[in-house]
């Protein structure tokens, strides 16, 4: 039995896609022992996983940087899929003493790796499948996801009797998203749910700290503030429930994917063909004009 890793660090919709492409590298590697290393805020989606072995890090720091490349050094790996890609995972790759270096990049210190550079020509996950099938592994498209625990599912099952709720009569938004990309927030979201409202459709708040101030200033003209009351799995349990869903381009748009229910995602200064929720583009909502068949 070989040790294989995976490394996949962040950000929150990265982690979410991986989930697809992590199944399909277990599925390859029955007779191997897989672990993943994450940083600590993305640990609780993989923790209920069988056969897969978490190692969480801190991502910043000269002195943390030397102890995952320890770590890493100790375990002899004989393979590593570098899902993130980026300098800081190629310096753990080049440091690695790992024989096979599977990443996103034709170059040092990837060994197996797409011939083509790439430069943001399709959407991210269609890129991943094409570093797996590098490695040898036939790829499929398949969607994210999050399965919840009994624990979790009684959580949300007992908000939504305490709040009224009732299943498939309530909207999910998420209006807000990262208070260093302001330009992603749609800004009509008020005017949207109101038309909900008169016709009876409930409206839930979403979100985490970054979102509290819009929330609370949009759940008291209508709807329900649920903001931080949902860790990421209870969240994508929460989606299972309700009509649709309406985001920004944001983490949870790519959490509620995994929910099983039509994700309406607003782009605009982002380029929703590299980012849009796995299964979901039939659901993009932007101004690029040139978009056959999507909404406008």
């Amino acid at each position: 039995m070989a040790n294989v890793l995976i490394i996949k660090l962040g950000a929150l919709g990265d982690v979410v896609m991986s989930t697809s492409l992590i199944k399909q590298i277990q599925s390859f590697h029955t007779a191997d022992k897989l672990f993943l290393l994450t940083s600590k805020p993305f640990d609780t989606i993989f923790r209920a996983w069988c056969g897969l072995n978490i190692k969480t890090i801190e991502r910043k720091g000269f002195m943390n940087t030397l102890h995952t490349i320890s770590w890493i050094r100790k375990n002899h790996f004989t393979a590593v899929y570098d899902l993130q890609s980026n300098d800081r995972t190629g310096l753990y790759c080049a440091f690695s003493g790992i024989t096979r270096r599977i990443g996103n990049h034709p170059r040092y210190p990837y060994n197996i790796h797409p011939e083509e550079p790439y430069r943001g020509q399709c959407h991210i996950y269609d890129r991943m499948l094409a570093v797996l099938e590098s490695a040898g592994i036939k790829a499929e498209h398949i969607a994210p996801s999050l399965p919840t625990s009994d624990q979790e599912k009684q959580h949300v099952k007992t908000w939504l009797k305490e709040n009224k709720l009732v299943k498939n009569n309530f909207i999910i938004i998420h209006a807000g998203g990262s208070k260093q990309h302001f330009e992603k927030r749609w800004p009509y979201y008020e005017q949207l749910a109101k038309i909900f409202s008169t016709e009876n459709k409930s409206v839930v708040w979403v979100g985490g700290n970054d979102d509290l101030e819009i929330n609370k200033i949009l759940s008291s003209i209508t709807g329900i503030n649920a903001s931080k009351q949902f860790t990421f799995l209870e969240l994508a349990e929460l989606g299972r429930h309700a009509s649709f869903a309406l985001t920004n381009d944001s983490g949870p748009m790519h959490i509620l994917s995994c929910s099983d229910i039509p994700v309406y995602a607003f782009f605009g200064p982002s380029n929703w063909r590299r980012n849009h929720a796995v299964g979901q583009k039939e659901f993009i909502i932007t101004r690029d004009l040139s978009v056959e068949g999507q909404n406008k």
